[in-house]
């Protein structure tokens, strides 16, 4: 850092300070200790280190930030309004309104320069590394010899708590192994949380912790004070030595509220009541919200310094892309989350024929079709490629000597799997999916409710689906999970009956736009059900619920399947007789955005009497049946048994569901 400079940026972190104090006493409520404690680093990262352009806040190689300890989000928003993104002073005094631009945590596509809604702490320990992750394979799927669009690197802020939740060290042990070197993450280490100093519940070495995983550490005694942590940081983007980096900055918590900085008051709004003569002892005017005429010239001078790089990068991608037009519409394309219409992949998708196929194992083939047929999808699996069969053949493993490989081996780290993927879809080029067993979905399940929250394009294929999966027993059988799943705004859940439902599981997940699929995939071999075309099936899958079988005489009952059970609800229709309508149920949230007429003509009102089945808990299933009819499934935790033993001793049969319907 130029020390022509150090003055303006000083001046610019006292700000920043003003901006925090006057905004969380203005609201009441928020957190002063993280945007007062590291404002000189907010004030090195906006005043001198990224490389973006705050005219044009999606260029695809800016560097990327993101605060992992999103409480503090004053220090965003205030860094934001001063680096002249598109948030006005307004939006800052705002802070924590209803429908405001500066909401208490940050969220993604609510506010210009947002990179990643992190929500829960440590969720940003694992987005930078997957931004990190595709800012590696975006260089090399699409760099040439001859000119190179792709060189940014990706920075995070953490704090004590991010680093004590167990998802950080899942973040930091898969970022060494793979030698994300154009990865830096600065940890806010002020010794305090939110209870007590921090002492009082963490004694280890997080350097060392962090050396072990194959980090370089560096470490800022000094993190008030501007020159070190510029230091630091240039010596962290220039070290390329394929390691991570950490830079440990031991600052003041709260600092400029003198009666509560360094302690655990300072984290929260506790230091409001001091505001007023802590802002006259920074030197701050007596007027709030206060951005000083120098501070404002030389965020503008900054400004308009990027805006030159990013165009001088412009002419390069200009020529990158007269030299590549294939490449060019292909990043197009992406850069609009574009990655195939749904119809095109269906149709890349081979009819299966006849089969008795496990949908695990027909989403194999649909894993490898669409992928195909969609260049820029990703597949990683819990270190359960064999069991989940979601690997991409011929399309190599992301490692540290090939990043252009399209399969990941996330290693047994489900949690930061989830929020690896959710860091690759706010990077914005590629169309990641991470697979486990289904039970284990629970472990990732704050970053899938992210996910669904930050509309993100990602999708899990979750197999192992049910009761059926057997001998493996209760702990193994996730009996609550899809509903649970379900719960999730947001969030396809889609459960395939055969093989070709499958298939058009695998071309929604990939088309949509607006937000992650749960494709929820069986163990055990289920049949195909070839008495009804395959165009009925795909398309029918693709509404979300459809008649899989019509009632050839005037309607008595409904009977409602889905996934592995499928089969036993259409054997049950044919067994009950012409009066009764069997209809498929892949995905309740793909059918519940139908119109209304279709929903109607898929489930006339006129009938009440309705038996669904699903090796599951009931409790979804009321919406459907009503309190006039039956839920077929489980309300108990499983058995260690062969499957078909399991499914008879739970109830879960073709008999059941006839005897249900007969007695409504």
């Amino acid at each position: 850092m130029s020390l022509n400079h150090s003055a303006d940026l000083s001046r610019a972190a006292t700000e920043a300070r003003g901006l925090a104090m006057d905004a969380v006493a203005a609201c009441h409520s928020g957190h002063l200790g993280l945007p007062l404690g590291a404002a000189e680093i907010g004030s090195v990262l906006y005043g001198n280190f990224l490389r973006h352009d705050p005219a044009a806040p999606s260029w695809i190689n800016r560097d990327r930030f993101v605060l992992s300890a999103g409480h503090g989000s004053m220090f965003l928003y205030s860094w934001i309004h001063l680096a002249g993104f598109d948030l006005p002073l307004q939006e800052v005094k705002n802070f924590r309104k209803l429908h405001s631009k500066t909401p208490g945590h940050p969220e993604f596509g609510e506010t210009v320069g947002v990179e990643a809604t992190t929500g829960p702490l440590g969720q940003g320990t694992g987005n930078i590394v997957g931004m990190a992750v595709a800012a590696k394979m975006a260089a090399a799927h699409f760099n040439t010899a001859e000119h190179k669009i792709f060189d940014h690197i990706v920075v995070g802020l953490a704090g004590d708590g991010c680093l004590q939740e167990g998802i950080s060290q899942e973040a930091a042990s898969f970022a060494g192994r793979f030698g994300l070197d154009n990865l830096i993450m600065l940890y806010d280490s002020n010794d305090v949380t939110l209870d007590a100093m921090a002492s009082k519940t963490q004694n280890e070495d997080t350097a060392k912790r962090y050396e072990a995983a194959n980090w370089e550490v560096f470490t800022v005694k000094q993190g008030n004070e501007l020159a070190p942590i510029s230091e630091a940081l240039e010596k962290a983007r220039a070290s390329k030595n394929g390691k991570p980096k950490l830079i440990i900055c031991k600052t003041v918590i709260g600092k400029g509220i003198a009666e509560v900085q360094g302690t655990s008051k300072g984290h929260g709004e506790a230091g409001v009541k001091f505001v007023d003569a802590s802002r006259k002892a920074l030197g701050l005017p007596e007027e709030k919200f206060y951005v000083s005429p120098e501070t404002r010239a030389y965020f503008n001078a900054r400004k308009a310094q990027q805006a030159t790089a990013h165009a001088e990068w412009q002419k390069t991608f200009a020529a990158w892309s007269k030299a590549n037009p294939e490449k060019a519409v292909l990043l197009a394309k992406a850069q609009q989350g574009d990655h195939g219409d749904v119809q095109s992949l269906l149709a890349a998708i081979p009819e299966f024929g006849k089969n008795a196929l496990a949908t695990r194992l027909s989403g194999e083939t649909c894993i490898n079709a669409v992928a195909k047929a969609s260049p820029l999808v990703l597949s990683g699996s819990a270190d359960l490629h064999g069991s989940t069969k979601n690997y991409i053949k011929d399309a190599g493993d992301f490692d540290i000597a090939t990043p252009a490989g399209r399969n990941l081996y996330f290693g047994i780290r489900e949690h930061v799997m989830g929020a690896i993927l959710n860091g690759m879809a706010y990077h914005g080029i590629f169309k990641g999916s991470g697979a486990t067993f289904l039970t284990f979905s629970d472990y990732l399940r704050p970053s899938i409710r992210v996910a669904a929250l930050a509309k993100l394009q990602v999708f899990y294929i979750f197999t192992h689906d049910s009761v059926g999966v057997g001998e493996d027993g209760p702990t193994h059988q996730p009996v609550e999970t899809v509903s649970a799943l379900r719960c999730i705004p947001n969030l396809d859940v889609v459960r395939p009956g055969d093989a070709e439902e499958t298939a058009a599981a695998f071309a929604h997940a990939v088309a949509r736009k607006d937000g992650p699929v749960a494709l929820i995939l069986s163990r055990q071999n289920v049949p195909s059900l070839d008495a009804v075309p395959v165009a009925t099936r795909r398309q029918g899958t693709l509404k979300g619920g459809y008649v899989l079988r019509k009632e050839t005489a005037a309607l008595t009952h409904i009977i409602i399947g889905t996934g592995s059970e499928l089969s036993l609800a259409l054997a049950a229709g044919e067994e009950l007789g012409a009066g009764v309508r069997v209809v498929s149920m892949p995905s309740m949230e793909v059918f519940a955005r139908q119109p209304k007429a279709y929903q109607d003509e898929v489930l006339p009102a006129a009938c009440t009497k309705r038996v669904s089945i699903e090796a599951g808990v009931t409790i979804s299933w009321g919406r459907y049946v009503g309190t006039a009819g039956k839920a077929i499934g489980t309300d108990t935790f499983g058995l260690s048994a062969p499957g078909d033993i399991v499914m008879k001793e739970l109830g879960i049969t073709k008999e059941a569901v006839v005897a249900a319907a007969k007695a409504l």
